[in-house]
């Protein structure tokens, strides 16, 4: 009998700890101080306690160290220990150093004893992480931090007391911060330091730096002024992963197999963000951007207009300048396709793109960018019965103006149509999947047809009066109007979606099928992408 004991490290609330601020550094510190409280942090605890660095993924069951790492990896942390006692010694060492130097994240720790020759590892791990994780989770008390006594000034993004005065570029810009704020303000150097390592050999660094400013987005000469927070996810990936584990031979195989599935996804991950910048760093040294959704120029003279925030694994986060999201995200996602994960199988992922005003907050914007990623994962669960092992997809809002009320309520509000009080017509065919399909018309390249043949084609080509009159007519929601228009512009259809069971045919004469309209998202898009030129 060799008896071992593993831990578990999980993270609560940790996306309410990165965007709670509108300020891009802030979100930029906090994101890196997950990062290092489940990876760097984890190593450097281990070391102390006599386990190298260069040997924390030795066999721990032949090499007579205290501890062996499996994973660590988004947020989450798998160790082996020699002991239940070396253990919580690691997490008194390690939550005492979270505290100190990231007060704001909350680890979520579990401990369970194992035998290495008689207990299976996976199944142990996956009680642990059902039973007690999940517990902890839901039975943790908010934190309530004693707000201050007598006079107390507020930070200005955590509402905390605040313990000092931060000072961005110059005086106008400081401003009041908390003791959680502090710490995220001084991981950004760290934080940039380790991007600049990963895209080391994708651009020249003495030419572009990521910007830690949403103003240096790169607005248009005319001063456009949106950011795109876009959110993308893994499909089924959770599963993949234990599926993965479950087929192990011994625990060893296991051992092996988690740790090299954590790291080929993060590996993904990274690459696909690689690619989108090369074809950004591309498109600006050529002195425009040409996508399907526009073209435009970008002042983007010291900085990229784009940023990854959050970048461990399947889970990604990043920001954009306002024109770029939803190109960059279909980019993004098509890119993490091509990649290959130790599992052999196809990786498909799911994003939400937000397009608000630059100050809008930032917190809010995240929001609704996850909610759209979970409408995009709908669309795939409808799809499961024909589709098991799933496809891409992608939502979007453009804001102009402000968000009110989550996703659904805004699409309720904005969106849909009651017809006698019977029937709801929705104006939206959103959200898409990513590549095109034989019997779906809602598709990535169905859209950008759609708004090619509004913008390139003979009778709609610098005709605006006329397309915003099509808009006007969609909203009444009736085939009939459609048809009224067609004929006062003479015209035998609107254009074509490239769909070819019939369904095109249908649209292009009617304007909806199934009280879904297939115009209606397109002539938004490029009434909105005409507003930022303005």
């Amino acid at each position: 009998m060799r008896k071992f004991a593993i831990t578990v490290i999980d993270t609560s609330g940790i996306q309410g700890y990165i965007f709670s601020s509108n300020r891009l550094r802030e979100n930029i510190g906090a994101s890196h101080l997950v990062s290092e409280a489940t990876g760097d942090w984890v190593e450097e605890t281990l070391d102390k306690l006599g386990v190298p660095k260069n040997q924390q993924k030795e066999p721990i069951e032949t090499s007579g160290l205290n501890a062996e790492i499996v994973y660590a990896s988004g947020g989450n942390t798998l160790i082996v220990f020699k002991s239940r006692e070396i253990a919580i010694n690691f997490t008194r060492i390690l939550s005492k150093q979270v505290l100190e130097k990231a007060p704001g994240i909350n680890l979520v720790v579990a401990h369970a004893d194992f035998d290495w020759n008689g207990d299976n590892l996976y199944q142990v791990i996956k009680n642990l992480m059902e039973g007690e994780i999940d517990r902890r989770k839901q039975e943790r008390l908010p934190s309530v931090p004693l707000l201050g006594l007598g006079v107390t000034a507020v930070c200005n993004s955590t509402q905390l007391p605040a313990i000092d005065r931060y000072i961005q570029d110059d005086e106008a810009d400081s401003y009041l911060i908390s003791r959680e704020s502090k710490q995220k303000l001084k991981a950004v150097d760290r934080a940039n330091k380790k991007l600049q390592k990963m895209f080391a050999e994708v651009f020249d660094q003495n030419i572009f730096q990521f910007p830690y400013r949403t103003d240096h987005l790169g607005r248009s000469e005319r001063e456009s002024s949106y950011a795109a927070i876009v959110h993308a996810d893994g499909n089924g990936m959770g599963k993949r992963f234990q599926k993965y584990g479950e087929d192990a031979e011994n625990n060893r195989d296991y051992i092996q197999r988690m740790r090299d599935f954590s790291t080929s996804v993060e590996e993904a991950g990274k690459n696909a963000l690689k690619a989108v910048v090369q074809v950004i760093v591309k498109s600006i040294q050529e002195g425009k951007v040409v996508g399907k959704l526009g073209e435009f120029q970008l002042k983007a003279k010291y900085y990229l207009p784009f940023r990854p925030l959050v970048y461990g694994g399947d889970d990604i986060t990043f920001i954009c300048e306002g024109r770029l999201g939803i190109e960059l995200a279909a980019l993004f996602l098509r890119e993490f396709e091509k990649q290959r994960v130790a599992d052999c199988k196809k990786l498909t992922a799911c994003a939400g793109i937000c397009v608000v005003k630059t100050h809008y907050s930032f917190a809010r914007a995240y929001k609704i960018s996850e909610e759209l990623c979970k409408e995009a994962k709908n669309l795939v669960k409808e799809n499961k019965e024909f589709e098991p092992d799933g496809f891409s997809a992608i939502d979007w809002h453009l804001a102009a103006s402000g968000l009110f009320g989550s996703i659904s309520e805004i699409r309720k509000l904005e969106y849909q149509v009651s017809v006698d009080k019977k029937d709801t017509w929705n104006l939206a065919m959103r959200p898409l999947r990513l590549e095109k399909h034989s019997s779906e018309w809602r598709t990535w390249e169905g859209f950008t047809q759609v708004v090619k043949e509004f913008k390139e084609g003979e009778n709609w080509k610098e005709r605006h009066n006329k397309v915003m009159a099509l808009r006007e007519v969609l909203r009444k929601a009736d085939e009939n109007a459609t048809k009224e228009f067609l004929s006062a512009y003479k015209l035998s259809q609107l254009p074509s979606f490239p769909e070819s069971s019939g369904r095109s045919e249908q649209l292009a004469r009617k304007g909806w099928l199934n009280n879904r309209c297939g115009y209606f998202d397109a002539i938004e898009a490029m009434e909105f992408y005409l507003q930022l030129e303005d």
